[in-house]
């Protein structure tokens, strides 16, 4: 029980639903769903829509999204809803390019967006409601508008310029070539009428049609290789989870291209180290979880593909011998400065939103645009902001990773799930790009070593390391990033936090469900 002289925010409970999302109108849109009849599927889709209108610089139908579904009886199936490169994108013409990276703004870190397809198979596959009806909600608040809510406005000012050099950006996502204001109203008539097309036409609504030629067509004035047969052919791919055992219960992820499987490699190491001997906020977990981080960084980076058109060896990464590697790298005394020196070979922008609904279907949920406002480029005729997933490719031909025709680049987006005793316990995640398997790894060690609830276990400060700097947020004490720096960690404290997260767990015991939601963001939990 958290201390009530102090602020904070209360696990909420409920029994027979609950959503958890990062802003208030979708969690009302999802738990309006359940409470009509509309099962976990319906409420996680129809929040991601509502999403889409209220944090427009973190998701879009124009993004990508992933998904984990745990039904009643324990089976829980993965959806991969990544797009894919232009079949045009082959060695040629990336020899001709000249291409040494693909940029953040670049036209060609776009790839088809796959999360109008993957809504539309979940849909089909578990949900009682048509993609039509679970738009409404977000079409109504497209047309009449919402206000910005406090993070939003924090985070919308540092994108201005970047919005202002595209003039579909401009158009729809600045008021008079501004960001929107704490509390200001902000309509997307034209996106509106875009949701209106998928409502009455479906996914092909926006795959085909005068959706995908406008998109196709602003992206080619600038360059880009995407076409219509691109779009047109654009599928998401139902996965087995993959998963590693820690604290009791399997943690489950979505297997590569998605960078679940970093946190699992990192859990694997750290279970060699006795953590519960150490204070939560200590030196010595901050040492040893940023270590492990550290180590099963480098083998994502080196591994880590489209499983379709490159091996990646999921299963050796997963083995005990890869963790007694990672945990026998980790010096207790002194910090990496070079750890990918130091890794053998082995053998061969973001919303993030949980529902439970009354049968305990769970839903672990996430669609994005990557950086915020994806690539900065909005299709004008219909407002779809474009993401830039595609800068997540590299462009050395001999990495598993490079750009190809129709392939999926490494993602960030993950959605994670445990599962107890054969039936789902929590389906959880962390929003915040690169820091994600960070942020896993650390609520799972929350929840699961030192026993905190799971709106405990979100709160507590983060820390990750990035490009040679232990990014910490300001409630870590001063004396613990003093120790860290000298065991030779370079601290910085960050301006802004390190993602949020949503969670929600399954007592079957006493039949409730008990969800926590990030303070870092605008949203909460909510059960009936």
């Amino acid at each position: 029980m958290r201390n009530f002289h102090t602020p904070g925010r209360s696990t909420a409970y409920g029994a027979n639903g609950m959503a958890a999302t990062s802003s208030p109108l979708a969690t009302l849109a999802a738990i309006d769903v359940l409470r009509n009849g509309g099962n976990a599927v319906d409420a996680a889709i129809t929040a991601s829509g509502v999403l889409c209108i209220t944090e427009p610089h973190m998701t879009a139908i124009g993004g990508d999204c992933f998904a984990l579904v745990g039904q009643p009886d324990g089976k829980v199936t993965g959806l991969n809803g990544s797009g894919r490169a232009s079949m045009r994108a082959d060695a040629d013409w990336l020899k001709a390019s000249g291409l040494t990276e693909i940029a953040p703004d670049s036209v060609h870190a776009v790839t088809v967006p796959g999360a109008i397809d993957a809504w539309d198979r979940l849909l089909k596959r578990f949900g009682t409601l048509t993609l039509g009806d679970c738009l409404q909600p977000a079409i109504r608040h497209a047309e009449e508008g919402v206000p910005t809510q406090p993070r939003v406005a924090f985070d919308w000012p540092d994108e201005v310029d970047r919005l202002k050099a595209d003039a579909g950006a401009s158009r729809h996502l600045l008021i008079a070539g501004r960001a929107p204001r704490e509390g200001e109203i902000m309509r997307y008539p034209v996106l509106a009428e875009t949701l209106k097309t998928i409502a009455r036409e479906g996914r092909d609504g926006f795959y085909g049609g005068r959706v995908a030629a406008d998109m196709v067509a602003c992206l080619a004035a600038r360059g880009g290789l995407l076409t219509l047969d691109d779009f047109a052919t654009a599928a998401g791919e139902f996965v087995e989870p993959i998963s590693t055992g820690f604290g009791g219960r399997d943690i489950l992820e979505i297997p590569p291209n998605g960078q679940g499987l970093t946190a699992l490699m990192a859990l694997n190491a750290l279970k060699r180290f006795d953590l519960a001997r150490h204070a939560p906020d200590s030196v010595e977990r901050r040492h040893l979880e940023t270590e492990a981080m550290k180590l099963a960084w480098v083998l994502r980076n080196r591994y880590i593909a489209d499983p379709a058109q490159a091996d990646v060896p999921v299963a050796d990464l997963l083995l005990d011998q890869t963790a007694d590697m990672i945990a026998g790298l980790i010096d207790l005394k002194k910090a990496f400065s070079g750890p990918e020196s130091q890794v053998p070979m082995v053998g061969s922008h973001t919303v993030y939103l949980s529902v439970v609904d009354r049968d305990r279907m769970a839903v672990s949920f996430i669609n994005s645009v990557y950086d915020h406002f994806g690539v900065a480029i909005v299709a004008p005729a219909t407002g779809v902001t474009l993401h830039n997933r595609g800068k997540a490719f590299v462009t050395d031909p001999a990495h598993p990773n490079c750009i190809a025709p129709g392939k999926r680049p490494l993602h960030t987006i993950i959605p994670a799930m445990t599962v107890k005793d054969g039936l789902v316990e929590m389906p959880f995640g962390v929003m915040g790009g690169n820091y994600q398997p960070m942020g896993h790894v650390a609520i799972m060690i929350n929840r699961f070593v030192y026993g905190m609830d799971p709106q405990a276990a979100i709160d507590l400060p983060r820390a990750f390391p990035d490009k040679g700097v232990l990014g910490i947020e300001d409630g870590i004490d001063d004396a613990v990033a003093t120790g860290l720096a000298a065991l030779g960690h370079r601290v910085e404290r960050r301006h802004d936090p390190w993602g949020g997260g949503q969670a929600i767990e399954i007592d079957r015991q006493r039949g409730i469900l008990i969800g926590g939601s990030d303070p870092r963001k605008d949203g909460f939990a909510l059960g009936y």
